[in-house]
């Protein structure tokens, strides 16, 4: 399950929490390719912008703002594909099975 709030708010007690990140560059630069495939005439700049204001909101809103769990994995994604990411989370999994 993902969610803003779901490792500190739905269920704080989880036996694995991962908090999955992206550099804004990259989800800027994912979202821009994106958008040029579909023909859609927008900036780098423009959506990097947009990523970096919507991140600010997330972080700072009163109600359910984006927190990290004190007790949750980082996983920075910026540099993995699917596959990666699928094989990072199944072994920390058995980690947490052993």
């Amino acid at each position: 399950m993902d969610g803003r709030d779901i490792g500190t708010v739905v269920f704080p007690d989880a036996e694995l929490k991962i908090f999955m990140s992206v550099k804004a560059e990259v989800r800027a630069e994912r979202r821009y390719l994106e958008l040029k495939e579909k023909n859609v005439d927008v900036s780098f700049k423009e959506i990097l912008e947009n990523v970096r204001k919507r991140d600010h909101i997330d972080e700072t809103r009163d109600e359910s703002p984006l927190k990290k769990a004190f007790d949750s994995v980082d996983l920075d994604n910026s540099n993995l594909n699917k596959e990666e990411q699928l094989e990072y989370i199944i072994g920390l999994v058995k980690e947490r099975k052993k």
